[in-house]
This record gives structure tokens, C-alpha cells and sequence, in this order.
């Protein structure tokens, strides 16, 4: 890998990185004016923590010699590459050798780590001490993202043929280009363990709380967008043919997610709304992230299209079911991740051109492939996050306590609060 192509990889990290102060943005306009502060240390929480973990121990276990199918690495079941924590190997190499493709790919994928781990709060806004958030958050990175990614992301090619790697993806060729298993269903399927481990917030219903800054959420929302160009086309880890594909099926699919939702709010609800708009443009950008390399720009403009329309009557299912998914992590990611992974087998082509969609004459060999991924990491996901959700819960409590919770968590929490009154940079009489 010559200088630009790190330059292009080191870019890309970078907006994937701004794509976690993004979600804060997006999740903060999305809960009340008393939770705000709350909500977006758990994403700046994570970005510390996880990115601490990814650097000391995170990357070697991700990406461990994988030339077998086990769960971790190459000796057996946890094994790991030594020279790799604290990223060592990879440092000395960019020192001693001016070589810095390793770090630079390091950073990239510890930067995905990063906003996984912070999308999963969404689910539990309002309600939850910031401090078990970290512990489940530590926990959860080690047993369900960190080798999760190696089931994926791990992997060697030879003329586009994968010849080893994490489990999914050599020994069943499971397609998924920039995440759409590892980032979203792993996410999504997490925050509905963890929404029904913590229960309903007071009051649960139906519009029980409108978001209290819109154009918050708009600012959130632009900067996820501006991230996910990184995150899809970086994924690509070079500035080629495929890399511009996955940007321009990235565009594609979030406007055709941003028109499918607002007309269905228009058609179903009386009134197009702007937080419709952001969230159908997510749910497009969440679709195309396994799919944005394996599909012709015109599938990812019907990708879009098609989940803006499917998350949007996900998100209704909360209520028909019960569970209280704060601020649709389930709805949009969960969903949307599976429509998008699935979406390969039904109109996709591998990176050699290879057609394998069912409609596009490539039979169903991609499509259950892609389903048993779906199911294996969302049902792993779930479980591992249910489990250690109830531990945490029985021991040390994750939920606060009734009348905090009801006041507002972010004086009892952190002590703050994003807008005070009793400022008086605010008051009108100085």
C-alpha cells in the first residue's frame, strides 16, 4: 500500500470518527431537554473506553492469524498474535520500515468498533446509571464485538477469493463490505436484549416524548451521513472502482431511504416530518453498509426506498409488542441491517462480478448464506447481551431510580444540565 492509499484510509478513519460525536448529536435532539447530557456522554463514554480497548487488546483479538475456522484466531479457541497488543507490531513497522498501512487499518476498524458499541444506547435513553452503561459496554465489546469482527472482517484474498480468515466469511462466504452484520445487526439485536432487560421507561406510549431539538437532530444526522461515505467506501481500504461505487451507492440509498419515509409519513400520518426525513435517510445508509460494493447503483436506490418504508412500520412493532426501544435502535438498525445483508442474495454480484442475487439469475446459494449470518450474530448478539444485561441488573442495578428518572437523569448522573435556566447567559435581563 503505497503513501495516498494510507493517506485515503487515514481520511476515511477520520470521518468515521466524527460519526460518533454525530450520533450524540442525533441521539441528544432525539430525548428530553433533562437527558441530553446524559445520552451523549454515552457515546463520548464509549469512544473513550472502546477506543482505549481496541488499541490495548481489541485489535489482536479481531484480527488474530485466522488460517482455521476457530472462534478466535489461530491456536485454538482465544488465541491471539502477542506482538499485536497495543498495536506494537504495526507501530514498529511504520517506524522502522515507513510502512503504515497496518496502523492506518488499525485505527480504520477501531473506529467501527467505537460507534458500535454506542449505537446500542440509543435503546435505553432516560433510564440507565452511566457507570453500569461502561461495564456493560467493556463487556460487551470483549464477548460480542471483538470476535464477531473476526468472523468477518478478518480475511486474506487471493484474485478476489477469500483463502482465510474469520469463520463466516471463509468457511461459509458470507458478503458483508462494510459492517451491515458486525455494526448493525450486532447493535440492534444488543438493544433489544438490553431494552427488555431494563424494561419500560414511566409512562411508556405511543409519542410519549417528542424529540426536543429538532435541528439537533438534523446536525447529527448530516454529520452521520458525511461519516458513512468513509466508513462504506474506506471499507474498500484503497481509492479504487469499488470505493467509488460503495460512495455512490451510499448516496443512493440514504435519499432513496429520505423520500420512501417522508412519503409514507405524508400518505399514512397526514405530515411529512424532518426527524422522518433523518431517520429515513439512516435507515438507507444503515441498508447499503453490507450491500455497497455487491450492488449496481440502481438496487441501491430501490434498497433505499424499499427500508425506508420497512423501518418505518418496524419502528410501530415496539408498541404492538411492548418493549420499549427508546429511540428506534431496533427499528432502524436491526431491521435495517437485515434488509441490507439479505438484499445481496436477492440482487447482488461478488467483488470478481459474479452474479449471485435470486432475481438476478444467481440461484438461493448467497441468500441462505446471508440468512444464516443474520441469524447467527443477531442470536449470538442477543444472547450474550441479554445475559450480561440481567448480571449487571441483579448485582448492580442499571436502572436509576424512579423519581430521577422521572426528574431527568443529567443533574443526578453528571451534574450538569444542557440548558439551565438558572444561567444567566440565558436570561433575557442579563
Amino acid at each position: 500500500m503505497n503513501d495516498n492509499q494510507t493517506m485515503f484510509l487515514i481520511i476515511c478513519s477520520a470521518m468515521v470518527l466524527f460519526m460518533t460525536p454525530g450520533l450524540a448529536f442525533f441521539y441528544g435532539g432525539l430525548v428530553r431537554a433533562s437527558s441530553v447530557v446524559s445520552m451523549m456522554m454515552m457515546s463520548f463514554g464509549s469512544l473513550a473506553l472502546v477506543g482505549t480497548m481496541w488499541m490495548v487488546f481489541g485489535y489482536a483479538i479481531s484480527f488474530a492469524n485466522a488460517s482455521d475456522s476457530s472462534f478466535v484466531g489461530i491456536d485454538g479457541v482465544f488465541g491471539i498474535n502477542l506482538d499485536d497488543l497495543f498495536l506494537n507490531s504495526h507501530a514498529h513497522a511504520a517506524i522502522a520500515h515507513n510502512d503504515g498501512a497496518g496502523l492506518a487499518f488499525a485505527g480504520f476498524q477501531g473506529t467501527f468498533a467505537i460507534i458500535t458499541v454506542a449505537l446500542i444506547s440509543g435503546a435505553i435513553a432516560d433510564r440507565v446509571k452511566f457507570g453500569a452503561w461502561m461495564i456493560f459496554a467493556a463487556v460487551w465489546a470483549v464477548l460480542v464485538y471483538f470476535p464477531v469482527a473476526g468472523w468477518i472482517f478478518n480475511f486474506t484474498t487471493t484474485n478476489g477469493e477469500v483463502t482465510d480468515g474469520g469463520w463466516l466469511v471463509y468457511n461459509f462466504r458470507v458478503l458483508d463490505f462494510a459492517g451491515g452484520t458486525v455494526v448493525e445487526i450486532a447493535s440492534g439485536a444488543s438493544a433489544l436484549a438490553l431494552a427488555l432487560v431494563v424494561g419500560k421507561r414511566f409512562g411508556f406510549t405511543k409519542g410519549m416524548h417528542a424529540p426536543h431539538n429538532v435541528p439537533l437532530v438534523l446536525i447529527g444526522v448530516g454529520i452521520l451521513w458525511f461519516g458513512w461515505f468513509g466508513f462504506n467506501a474506506g471499507s474498500e481500504l484503497l481509492a479504487d472502482g469499488t470505493a467509488a461505487l460503495a460512495f455512490v451507492n451510499t448516496l443512493a440509498a440514504g435519499v432513496g431511504g429520505l423520500i420512501s419515509w417522508v412519503a409514507y409519513e405524508r400518505l399514512f400520518h397526514g405530515k411529512a416530518t424532518s426527524i422522518g426525513a433523518g431517520s429515513g435517510a439512516v435507515a438507507g445508509l444503515v441498508a447499503i453498509t453490507p450491500s455497497c460494493a455487491y450492488l449496481d447503483p440502481i438496487w441501491a436506490l430501490v434498497l433505499g426506498i424499499a427500508v425506508g418504508v420497512i423501518c418505518a412500520l418496524a419502528i410501530e412493532l415496539k408498541y404492538l409488542l411492548g418493549f420499549d426501544d427508546s429511540l428506534d435502535v431496533v427499528g432502524i438498525h436491526l431491521v435495517g441491517g437485515i434488509v441490507g445483508t439479505l438484499w445481496i442474495g436477492l440482487l447482488g454480484h461478488d467483488l470478481t462480478g459474479r452474479v449471485v442475487g435470486l432475481f438476478l439469475g444467481g440461484g438461493f446459494d448467497q441468500l441462505w448464506r446471508q440468512a444464516f449470518a443474520v441469524l447467527v450474530i443477531g442470536g449470538y448478539s442477543f444472547a450474550i447481551s441479554f445475559g450480561v444485561g440481567k448480571l449487571l441488573q441483579k448485582t448492580i442495578g442499571m436502572r436509576v431510580r424512579s423519581t430521577d428518572e422521572i426528574a431527568g437523569i443529567d443533574s443526578v448522573m453528571h451534574g450538569e444540565s444542557a440548558y439551565s435556566a438558572a444561567d444567566p447567559r440565558w436570561s433575557w435581563r442579563g
